[in-house]
Formats: structure tokens, sequence, C-alpha cells
């Protein structure tokens, strides 16, 4: 065993970057001495192992134990780790343990799966239903990669059956999808070659013989024979023969019958894309197929999958973790501590866990969570939520849907669980119903009837998941258990609370009148692992894009019903992460995030202005109307898509657009045309990712581009964008006071790739375009000098978020243990002018003190322009020592309080040290 973070700085501040075929190794070490420059503690890498190719994300792994080629070798990536550890910077490694890569042909151990099904070494890693209800699927693997109907793909001539001379293997294709020939079957196809291939295809034969062990290993044997074969005229002549004999003719469907029959002997079925939704028998990433679920709590795979990423821990090239999609696991809190149990002292370990408001993290052997809670967090304390009736108003009316989040949830979840996720809903209500017919108290209970009963309490579960599992059913998860089942029984029909009160007793682990308790616990377990995959796409990627009523809170870690947060209640959570988790990673930005940190909070602030903002959307209703197109007697887009698409627009619009500027506008207009085909597609109701509607997108196109079309005068940009400056500047100083919390509140800080400027991305892919490091790098070497002072003039570059940046990075660099160990303590402000938008906080480590103070709901404080107008308000400081302003480096006398006006005169944000 060894120490994985031995003589390595402290994680204090990370910086994520995105790693792909056109960002490798290489270009991330080229960065290194600006990163470390710049104040960061930790690269936090996107997944590094071997992915399938031209993989953008690197979430799609197809072999653990090796780096992906496309973004470097081994000896680059010692080069980088080299750099690194130069400039005294250490490596989080984003690991995915929960799925893998499959389809294509690039995953051996999904190939040998398909070639030799339940009997391969490799069938137990993956989460496979060898037992499905239907009879075709028994023992057989449902592949779902077809572009059309099997029949019709087949008697096109697009599955063609290939040799595989360098290895001696037979496969059908499609394409790029390899779909192996099990070796007991090559006899079929070798008959068809005559007498050079019959002494072979006997020995082939005999494998049915053997046990599967042996068989496996007796076949490498055989195709080596077969490949040594096939380099003699006369043998590779016969497997060209056995070949034709399975190629059929285009429009003559008998033809294929015999290609047919092999593929059906196989232990796999191929299938149209379509059916997955209602027959795949494998657990998928949420609903994405060529994504197969891993059994990572089997001891051998654990031990398999994570031998590469061990061994870069222990040479101490990797200092920490991040799990990704943790929910998704069988037990995770058996994984957590079986990572941690490999290591003689704790390793830094991450989850990626998306907390519902009330909710706690669980308490786990890890340092945190990745941080999405604090993207809520930070996001809702700019919201107004003294404007939340106002706006609920303001979208009823312009939109004409009137339905709250609740209901918009309850609608998204059902939606899922009968189309998206269909077929795992089907397999887990088998699962209860077996265990239901088991026992004579049960057994009249129907699958429709259990079926119903799990779609209404799925739909009604409060949490991603539960944690219920071999060392019991915590308080807090029975709590949510029964919350649930008591809101899917007020929704069911007569006679369904027997149902209810069953499957409550199974989602507890608590049914003592069962004889099949384990068998219970698992049904359980496999539940847990359902919750989370509906939630995820119910709520982010469907009801975040029906529920327009003010997007900024439509984020990865927020909720659209927390309408904004107090200072009080933000001290309150943030005094919670520094007892329990010090060292949890608080960020603002994700690859997951739906839109940039500094465009949420420009939308953020539209709750400041409800009654302006809506005279200008009613004013842009108007100018656009002509935009529309009419589908079916209604409009295309409707206005709620319309009030989604302006929301938007205010976020994304870059602070030096010229609406002249015909070029520019253009170039945003494709960013916006993608991202709003997206969010329709995401919020699946007037078209799908698996059944887009043509006339519809195109009618969305059409508007998007005209509103936007910068090449003739445009009434709607030039108001638009004088609507965009006004805003701007109150909402980038709400950008610095969110960057300054991120940077000073308990946790590790940490920046998504190219944020140290501003960022009004949307959703990816938009968020993971190229980043210009070189002008990033341009800009760090000109603030070198700079004071706060030089850089109001030109705040729209971003220079003054560098300069934050770079400023509170060397602050927490040189006050370590101030930020890894010091406690957090609100300030008490005076009841004077503006002192609610105030957020002032305390952090102390022996005599050092630290003071923060930021302004929150910014729109009302600046907007004509001027420093905001605190009157008399004064900030109690925790000590009558001298002070120096870390931002502006101004000394501030002694004193037991500050004015706000004072504090905040020549920066919008202050940051005190004393002691």
């Amino acid at each position: 065993m060894s120490d994985p973070a031995a003589g390595f700085p402290e994680f204090r501040a990370t910086y994520r970057l995105q790693f792909h075929n056109r960002f490798t190794f290489r270009d991330a070490e080229a960065l290194v001495p600006y990163l470390a420059a710049l104040g960061i503690s930790h690269l936090y890498a996107s997944p590094l192992m071997e992915a399938r190719p031209g993989s953008t994300h690197g979430y799609d792994i197809v072999n653990h134990n090796r780096l992906n080629p496309e973004i470097g070798s081994e000896a680059d990536f010692r080069s980088l780790v080299a750099a690194l550890h130069r400039h005294e910077m250490g490596l989080i490694l984003d690991f995915v343990p929960n799925h893998m890569g499959v389809g294509g042909r690039d995953n051996a151990w999904w190939l040998d799966v398909l070639e030799w099904g339940e009997a391969s070494p490799y069938a137990a890693y993956f989460d496979i239903n060898w037992a499905p209800e239907r009879a075709d699927l028994q023992g057989r693997v449902l592949l779902p990669v077809l572009g059309d109907q099997y029949g019709l793909v087949l008697e096109r001539g697009e599955i063609a059956l290939r040799f595989d001379a360098e290895e001696g293997s037979f496969s059908a294709w499609y394409y790029d999808h390899r779909f192996p020939i099990s070796p007991p079957g090559y006899p079929v196809i070798l008959q068809h070659g005559g007498e050079p291939l019959a002494e072979i295809a006997e020995d082939f034969a005999g494998l049915r013989d053997l046990v599967a062990g042996e068989a496996h290993e007796q076949a490498k044997a055989l195709k080596r024979r077969l490949a040594e074969a096939a380099g003699h005229s006369a043998a590779a002549a016969a497997i060209d023969t056995a070949l034709g004999n399975y190629a059929g003719t285009a429009g003559d469907a008998a033809s294929f019958r015999l290609l047919h029959q092999l593929l059906e002997a196989q232990h796999y079925r191929i299938a149209d894309w379509h059916v997955a939704a209602e027959e795949i028998n494998y657990r998928r990433f949420f609903n994405i197929n060529d994504l197969a679920g891993l059994r990572i709590e089997q001891p051998e795979l654990f031990a398999e999958a994570h031998r590469l990423a061990f061994a870069m821990i222990e040479r101490g090239e990797v200092q920490g973790l991040r799990i990704d999609h943790i929910d998704g696991l069988f037990d995770p809190a058996g994984y957590c501590a079986a990572l941690q149990e490999r290591f003689a002292t704790p390793l830094y370990v991450v989850v990626e866990k998306i907390l519902a408001r009330y909710e706690r993290l669980p308490e786990w052997p890890i340092a945190g969570s990745t941080g999405y809670d604090f993207v809520g967090q930070a996001g809702a304390l700019f919201v107004d939520p003294s404007a939340e009736e106002a706006m609920t108003r303001l979208y009823r009316r312009v939109t004409g849907r009137v339905e709250d989040f609740d209901a918009v949830l309850y609608a998204a979840k059902m939606r899922i669980m009968r189309i998206n996720l269909a077929s795992e809903m089907n397999v887990l209500a088998s699962r209860f119903h077996r265990l239901a017919m088991s026992e004579w108290r049960s057994r009249d209970f129907t699958y429709n009837g259990i079926l119903g009963g799990l779609e209404e309490v799925i739909a009604a579960f409060p949490v991603y998941r539960t944690y219920v599992s071999e060392r019991g059913c915590s308080g807090e998860d029975r709590r949510y258990i029964d919350w649930a089942v008591t809101q899917a029984t007020a929704r069911s029909r007569a006679g369904g609370a027997a149902v209810l009160d069953f499957i409550r007793g199974v989602l507890t682990a608590d049914l003592p009148w069962h004889s099949r308790s384990r068998d219970v616990l698992r049904t359980a377990m496999q539940f847990q692992q359902v919750t989370g995959p509906v939630m995820a796409k119910a709520f982010e990627d469907t009801a975040f894009y029906r529920y327009g009523r003010l997007i900024a809170l439509n984020e990865v870690g927020g909720d659209p019903r927390r309408f904004g947060m107090s200072a009080a209640a933000f001290h309150h959570l943030t005094q919670d992460r520094a007892q329990h988790w010090p060292r949890t990673i608080v960020t603002t930005a994700t690859h997951d995030s739906k839109r940039g940190e500094d465009a949420r909070l420009r939308i953020a602030l539209l709750s400041e202005m409800p009654r302006e903002w809506g005279r200008r959307v009613t004013h842009w209703l108007r100018l656009n109307r002509r935009h529309r197109s009419e589908l079916n007697g209604a409009p295309a887009p409707g206005r709620d898509v319309e009030y989604f698409f302006y929301q938007s627009l205010v976020g994304v619009w870059p602070p030096e657009l010229d609406p002249g500027n015909a070029a520019a506008v253009e170039a945003l207009a494709e960013r916006v045309d993608g991202y709003m085909l997206k969010a329709v597609r995401e919020g699946k109701e007037h078209s799908s990712w698996s059944y887009p509607d043509p006339d519809y997108e195109a009618a969305l196109q059409r508007f998007v581009r005209g509103v936007l079309d910068g090449s003739r005068p445009n009434p709607f940009l030039a108001d638009f964008a004088a609507f965009v400056a006004v805003l701007a500047r109150p909402a980038a100083i709400a950008s610095l006071a969110q960057l300054v919390l991120k940077l000073t509140v308990p946790g590790v800080a940490d920046i998504y790739q190219g944020g140290e400027l501003w960022d009004f991305s949307l959703v990816d892919p938009d968020n993971r375009r190229p980043v210009d490091f070189g002008y990033r790098q341009r800009l760090f070497a000109e603030l070198r000098h700079a004071t706060a002072a030089d850089l109001a003039g030109n705040w729209q570059d971003g220079r003054e978020k560098l300069y934050v940046t770079q400023t509170l990075l060397d602050l927490r660099r040189r006050h370590a243990e101030l930020f890894a160990g010091g406690d957090y303590q609100p300030l008490e402000i005076g009841d004077g002018r503006n002192s609610d938008r105030l957020c002032g906080f305390c952090r102390a480590h022996g005599a050092t003190r630290l003071v923060v103070a930021v302004p929150r709901l910014t729109w009302a404080l600046y907007k004509d322009g001027g420093p905001a107008d605190w009157g008399t308000t004064e900030i109690a400081l925790p000590d009558a020592g001298a002070w120096r302003e870390v931002l502006t480096g101004r000394a501030l006398p002694g004193r037991e309080c500050v004015r706000a006006g004072e504090l905040l005169a020549d920066f919008p944000v202050a940051v005190l040290l004393g002691g």
C-alpha cells in the first residue's frame, strides 16, 4: 500500500480540462506553467482511458486499462505528469465505473460476450438480464443498433458476413458494428467451402462437447489454425465460396435466409434502435444504447477495471479520483469503501452526486461531491425571492402554461418511464412480480398492477435514489420511501394500496413474512439503479426544457422550485459544508451545466425587473410575429419556446457584440440555432431525439435565423442589444460576487476550462468549444502589475474576472491552512439601506482572519451605472485589528465595523485579510 498524496500540495483549487483528439496530453502540458501561475493545485482531467474513436467526452470507455491513444501515448502522459510535478501540482482523474462503451468493434469484453453469450468469462461483468420475458431473447442480448427495421436492413444487404484472415474469425458487420459469430457455429459456415475446410470444420464442431472455459481456449487455437489455412490459396478460395452463400441480393428476400438463420443462432438479436426503449435487456447509462452498465460490485471486475487507475495512483501520477455517476452503482457505499481499502492513507475521492435541496450527502468514505449543489446554491443567492409571484404571472401570461413545476416533473417522469426507459421499467416490474408470485400473501398482485404502482412511486420519488443495502435502510431513506408511497397511494385507483404496501416493504427490505429475504434486498437495490436515470432524464433533460419561468434556476444541482435564497440560508448551508465536507469541490460550472456560470447569473437578474422584462418580451413578441410559422393550426414555435429563447439569448449575448456586425451576429445565430434544436428535442413536446418532427424543427430554425438576421436592418436586434447593454454590467458584478464566494467558502474551488474569463456558453456541445488559452495567457501577463482600479474600463473582455481569480487563488496558496481548516461565520450586517443585498462572512484559523463582503441582487444596486448606494449600512468586523483589502491593496485601520459604502467604494467586491 502507498500514500497517494505524499509529497503533493493540499487540494486547494482544481482546473477541469476536457481531453479528446483535438486537446491532448501535449496540449495540457503546454498549459501547466500558466495554470500553476494562476494558482491551481490540481489538474482535474476528464476520463483518460481508451474511449470509442472520436469521443468528445471520454465517458464511453472501451478499455479501462489503456490510455486513450487519441489523446496521447504513455510517454506523453508521463511528460504531462512530470510537468505537473515540476510545478508542484497534482492530478485528479475522472473515473467511470458504471458503464462502458459498447457496439462498434472496440470493446473486447463486449465482443467476447456476443461471441460466447453466458459462457463468456466477461458475461458477469455486464448487467445483462439473460432470462427476459421474451422467449426469443432467452440467453441472448438485444443489440438495438440498426437504423431501420431488421428485415428491411437485412434485405437491403446492409448486414454482411466477413472473414478476418488475420484473426481467423467470422463476424457479421453492419457498417462499423461488428457481430462475432460463435465459434461452435463455424461449421455451419465452413461446410459451404467443401473439402479444403472439412477437417477444421469438424474440429470446430467439437467445441460443443467441451465445458465453457476449455471451449473458449480451444477456439483461440482453432482460429489461429484457420488463419494459417487462409494463407493458402485453396482454403482462401473455399472461405470465399462459403461467404458467397451468405451474400444475398438486394430485393430477393429468399437469398438472405441463410444469413438470417446464422444470425438467429447467435447469442444476440440485432434490432432497430427504436426497439431498445421497450425490449433492451441490459442496463444502460440512462437511455443510451451504446453505454452498457457494469456490475462493478463483482470483486473480479472491480480489481480488473481499476488496475491501471490504481497503478497510476501508486506511482504518484494521480492523487485523487472523481467517480462518475455514483448513483448508477448497485452499492455506492460499498464501492467507495473498496476504493479506500486499497490504500494505506485516505484517497481523495469526490463523487458525482446530485442532491435534492433537502437532501444530505451520504456519509461515505469520500472527501465530498463534485459540487453541483454549490452551483444551485450560489445561483439562487442572486435570484430575488420577492419576485416569484410576479415572474410566475408573467410566465403564465406570455406562454399560456399554468401548470407548476411539480406537475411538469410528474408528466416528464411518466413519459420517461413509459417511453424512453420502458424496458427498464418492464424488467423491474417483472422482478417485483416474481417476488409477489412466490408467496401466497402477494401472489394475486398482477404484473400490470405492480408496474402501475412502481410508476407512481417513482414519479413521486423526491430524490434521485436511496441507498438501502445489507447495512440496512437509514431513517432518511425510509422517509423518502414513505413519502413516495404516500403520494402514490393518493393517486392510485381503488385497490392499489395493498400493492403499494408490498412495494414499500420491498424498497425498505422490510418484508419479514417473505421467505426470500435476499431476493427482496436485491430487488430493492436494483430498484435504486432505476430511479436515478428516471429522475435525471425527467428532471434535468426534460422538465428543465419544458418549464421556463426563470431558466437560470433550471440548472444541474438547482431546482426551479427554489426561487431564490436568502443570505442567511446560504450561510447555514455553507456552515454545514464546513463542518461535514470541508474538502468537497465547490464549482459554478461543469461540463454538464445547462449554461455558463455568467450566462446563468445574467438571466437570474431578470427576477429583479419583472415589469421591465415583461414589457420587453411583449414588444419582442410583436416584432417577431412575422418569423413564426403555422403548423396544424398552431404557431411554430409556440410562445413557451419563444419565451425560453429570449431568456437564453439574454444569457448568451456577448457583452461586446455590436448588432450591426453581421458576421458576429451570424456566429451567435448558429450557436443559438443548435441550442434551440436541442432544447425542443430534450423537452420532448414538439420534437424529440427518438422521433424528430422535421416540419417543426424547420419552422424553429427559420424563426431563430430570422430573428437573428443581422444582414439587414433589424429593429429587434437593436432593441435587444440595448436591453442587454443595461443589464450586462450589474450582471458582471454579480458574477464577480459569485466568483469570490466560490474562491473563499469552505471547499476545493474548481474552475471549468476557460472559466477564468466570462463564460456565456450554452449547454454541450456549446460549452465544449475550443478554449483560446493563448489569449488568456496574454491577458494574464498584462495583468501581472495591474490594480483593481485599472480594470473597470475594459470589463467586457473578462479581465476583472481573471484578476479576481488569480488574486484569490494566490491567497489560497499563501494561506492554505486558513482555507483548508478555517471556520465559517456569518458577519452581522446593520439594518441600513440595501443591507439585504449584502452577503458577508468571516473565516478564521489561528490568528489569521479573512472577511468577505459581496453584493447580491445587483440589478437594483448598479442599474444606473454608478456605485451602489449603501447609505449608512455597516458590516461588523470580527475584531478591531488592522486589515488589508486583498483585491485593491488598500489598508483598513482597525475598528469594530466598516460602512459598506466605504468598503466597496473602489471595487464592487471585497476580501479583507487580517491577523
